[in-house]
């Protein structure tokens, strides 16, 4: 099946959309049968193709498939739009074909999007991460209410774009959104830490910026490229009595790694009560 040759609307134009269809379009995943729903005009002006409206996108997306239903939508607005986009087009796609529609939405369990778009709606939930915006993003994809085998083949293909997928099942998915979702901002976080620490110590922000960035991004590249386990890197650096063991030792102390466990479990929390509503 050449899931590239199927047209797709993507609901919303924002940050995510906006990295997923550049980032399939340079990996030659996205074709050139797809249009962005945006009622943002100067956010619909960056787009080659769009529209103001969901239903719009609706009637174009059913107006450039090969055969009923073979289109797909992609959910990229913010959770609490869900209402207002099922408002719009739940009686246009009760009305046609079950199809397939790709759920961004953080947090928010498949059936609640099935129930605010109709039975006709077999959906498959996706969460990306913001590296995605430079093509290095981890994103997964989980089969949801109404979903059959192989209708998250386009998502795979248009996510593998932005970088790496993994697939799941949906009862994870809340716990992925706290463990990479917004696993970049611990990232961040701590960099600001370093960064701080670093100011203290004497240096000027912009030589901590710099010298945190590098380290972050090159210590990154080593963790991806090495067959070894983050463990057995950190303790090549990490020499008995040195400067490192000094280092970890407050973190030890500190409670770091606890505290990050329960940081991720807090957002795994706090995903799927945004999901109850």
């Amino acid at each position: 099946m050449n899931t590239t040759a199927d047209p797709i609307a993507f609901i919303g134009g924002g940050a995510m959309a906006r990295a997923i269809i550049e980032g399939a379009a340079v990996s030659g995943v996205l074709g050139d049968c797809w249009i962005v729903a945006e009622p943002d005009a100067g956010r619909r002006g960056g787009f080659e193709r769009s529209v103001a409206s969901a239903s719009e996108a609706l009637a174009w997306l059913v107006d450039a498939e090969t055969s009923p239903g073979r289109g797909q939508l992609m959910l990229c607005v913010k959770p609490q739009m869900l209402a207002a986009v099922g408002d719009e087009i739940r009686d246009a796609l009760g009305g046609g074909p079950s199809r397939v529609v790709v759920s961004i939405l953080a947090g928010m369990a498949s059936e609640r999007v099935r129930g605010a778009l109709g039975e006709r709606a077999r959906v498959v939930r996706a969460m990306p991460n913001l590296p995605a915006q430079i093509g290095r993003g981890m994103s997964a994809i989980a089969l949801g209410a109404g979903a059959e085998a192989g209708d998250d083949a386009r998502a795979r293909e248009l996510l593998e774009g932005v970088g790496r997928v993994v697939e799941i099942r949906e009862s994870l998915m809340d716990a992925y959104t706290g463990l990479a979702g917004s696993g970049p901002a611990y990232v961040f976080y701590l960099a600001e830490a370093m960064i701080n620490a670093a100011v203290e110590l004497g240096f000027t922000r912009e030589e901590a910026l710099l010298i945190v960035r590098e380290t972050i991004a090159g210590s990154a590249e080593l963790m991806v490229s090495s067959p070894e386990h983050p463990h057995e890197l950190r303790a090549k650096v990490t020499s008995k009595g040195g400067t490192t063991a000094a280092a970890t030792r407050v973190l030890d102390e500190a409670g770091v790694m606890d505290a990050l466990g329960r940081a991720i479990a807090a957002a795994r929390h706090r995903g799927a009560e945004l999901g109850a509503g």
